[in-house]
């Protein structure tokens, strides 16, 4: 289970309480590490995707009978861009499995990586985005990526405080020092 409760504490608190610490690279990343992909929950009879693209669309949202959405009206976090076509998305980890898997979750038992890698339990977790930001984004840090919208990187900052607190993951000195600069012009 998560390291702790973040919903109502601001970032500009929580970053506080991120331990700092060199990423752990003694065991490689690997993927499967954190399950094969997305969860299917049999109660909706919807996997962990189509679950964050109902949550995040907006007005005009429809799902064939297979939980599958057809259209909707998403709005990309990391770019702004509006799209109807959900193909256009990728569901991103905001704090990438690989950076996670460096900042502890090598250390984790098979069951909680994968209860991170479908965690629909705060919707900062996962997001839908463009390919393109995506790609972009990589397994990067807020040192070393960020939204370039400069209006979004408050939420993108605060989200994966709130994210890595959570779940009780390290940051590195770089990473802790530009999370404060970030958020202090919040």
């Amino acid at each position: 289970m998560p390291g702790g409760t973040a919903q109502d504490v601001p970032a500009t608190a929580l970053v506080d309480r991120l331990v700092v610490a060199s990423p752990d690279e003694t065991v490689p990343y690997r993927r499967k590490e954190f399950g094969s992909g997305w969860d299917y929950d049999s109660a909706t009879k919807c996997n962990t995707r189509e679950l964050v693209l109902a949550e995040e669309s907006g007005p005009g949202l429809v799902v064939d009978a297979k939980c599958k959405p057809q259209t909707g009206t998403w709005t990309s976090l990391y770019d702004g861009v509006v799209t109807h076509d959900p193909s256009d998305l990728e569901i991103d980890h905001l704090v990438p499995l690989a950076d996670a898997w460096r900042s502890g979750a090598d250390r984790w038992t098979p069951e909680r990586r994968r209860a991170f890698a479908n965690d629909l339990t705060d919707p900062a977790t996962l997001v839908a985005v463009t390919s393109h930001s995506n790609r972009s984004k990589q397994d990067s840090t807020p040192a070393e990526w960020l939204p370039p919208n400069f209006d979004d990187r408050c939420r993108y900052v605060s989200d994966w405080v709130r994210v890595k607190y959570r779940w009780g993951l390290t940051v590195t000195p770089q990473e802790k020092s530009t999370l404060v600069q970030i958020l202090s012009g919040c």
